[in-house]
């Protein structure tokens, strides 16, 4: 890795790139969500501050367990300008964010405890087929083990619950 000397306060975007282990295209999305930021020099390059190598190892760790982009964003905005999130700031941080990642890890194992049906049964058409088929859409018109390719004069089939809403409304 680089070293970069303490006299340089400013990193070029391939500075950051390298210290970081981000991509300069991943630099540069960063900046568009307003996740780090950075100056224009008279002949318009990219300038960082030091402090954005601690934002994108941020960015990049909150990431990894499955925070959104604007999640982030919102924790990071909380931070005085050009301060580095330090080793609180990301306990207290990560500790909001747990509720969200429990409720993600339930869902994950709901599907997971389902996926065993859906490809078991081979037709993937089962009312209780929670992964490509909810509320067995195809399997109001389409029978089998697979569906075929339709002509585009025909359209896609609504989804059921649809259907039903539907007929709702025209016989009340």
């Amino acid at each position: 890795m680089p070293q970069i000397p303490e006299k340089i306060h400013e990193l070029t975007v391939g500075q950051l790139a390298a210290r970081s282990g981000a991509a300069v295209s991943a630099l540069h999305f960063y900046e568009s969500k307003g996740l780090i930021s950075s100056r224009r020099t008279s002949g318009n390059q990219r300038r960082f501050g030091r402090d954005a190598l601690r934002r994108v190892a941020f960015v990049r760790a909150a990431q990894r367990v499955g925070i959104p982009l604007a999640t982030i964003r919102e924790a990071l905005a909380e931070l005085p300008e050009e301060r580095t999130p330090t080793e609180e700031d990301w306990a207290r941080l990560s500790a909001s964010w747990r509720s969200e990642l429990d409720e993600r890890i339930k869902q994950l194992n709901r599907l997971r405890d389902h996926l065993t049906d859906c490809i078991g049964c081979g037709c993937l058409s089962l009312e209780t087929c929670v992964l490509s088929n909810p509320d067995d859409a195809f399997g109001e018109r389409l029978t089998g083990s697979r569906l075929l390719v339709e002509r585009r004069d025909n359209p896609a089939p609504e989804p059921a619950s649809r259907a039903r809403e539907r007929e709702k409304e025209c016989c009340d």
